[in-house]
């Protein structure tokens, strides 16, 4: 890391730094512009206390007593009328942004254009979005099948784990997950869709069981859509054991028809 830091000044002047979205100067390498970081959308509060769904302030105080009410483990917290319906697998989600185009960019960019660089930037704002963690909580990445991975050249969530297990100073357990099915792209399935085609997809590796049982987990994935990956690896990580499973995304995907999340975030 220090030989990197001596290089910066010459890698700066072979190649100036530029935001990843728009292409303008930067003063250093792997950032974005004011302009551009203006138009990422954040989760902010208030937002569902299960899934971090921004919502508006007169539906978060209904929304809060309905979750007292409910006798969840939220303590009062605003619950989201689809978590009610249909309470999640996990123990919470944190996403350092909302789907919207420029953060679309900086996912597309990064899985699918090679520039494996941006994964440092995403996930230093992923990381920022978990709170304090008690004691030891595992990373592990969404795992992509081996024909996929030899396509790509890498596993998007693998590299956004790696760099945040090292934020955060907590194990990363990479190879914990095995998608053991070469499963169709879920691109324009809906939720039922895409938990039929996943189902039986994913595993806990058989030689990670034991590191698994009874730990907490922190589950790492470029983009949350429907929940049906995440929910397929959630149930792979209990039947190993795992106590806890909390969701990492950069991006998070809002149903219901919110067209601009701008609308529902304070």
């Amino acid at each position: 890391m220090a030989r990197l830091a001596t290089l910066e000044p010459v890698l700066d002047i072979l190649f100036p730094p530029r935001c990843p979205l728009c292409g303008a100067a930067l003063a250093q390498q792997g950032g974005l512009c004011s302009a551009c970081w203006s138009e990422l959308v954040h989760p902010t509060e208030p937002c569902c206390s299960r899934c971090q769904r921004p919502l508006a302030a007169t539906i978060a105080d209904s929304a809060a007593q309905d979750g007292a009410e409910d006798g969840g483990e939220d303590g009062g917290g605003p619950v989201c009328a689809p978590c009610l319906a249909r309470p999640p697998l996990h123990d919470g989600i944190c996403a350092a942004t909302l789907y919207t185009a420029p953060s679309r960019k900086l996912v597309l960019a990064f899985k699918h254009g090679r520039r494996v660089a941006l994964g440092r930037l995403l996930a230093r704002m992923m990381a920022a979005r978990i709170p304090p963690l008690a004691g030891e909580w595992l990373v592990v990445p969404v795992p992509l099948h081996r024909w996929r991975l030899w396509q790509r050249g890498y596993n998007q969530s693998a590299v956004l784990a790696e760099h945040i297990a090292r934020a955060l100073g907590q194990p990363l357990v990479v190879d914990a997950l095995q998608r053991t099915v070469r499963t169709p792209s879920l691109g324009g399935l809906d939720r039922a869709a895409r938990a039929q085609v996943l189902a039986g997809a994913i595993r806990a590796h058989p030689a990670r069981v034991a590191r698994l049982a009874g730990a907490r987990v922190l589950l790492v994935d470029d983009v949350l859509t429907s929940g049906a990956t995440s929910d397929a690896c959630i149930r792979a990580l209990r039947r190993a054991g795992v106590a806890q499973v909390r969701i990492v995304c950069f991006a998070r995907v809002l149903e219901l028809g919110i067209d601009d999340p701008r609308v529902m975030v304070r």
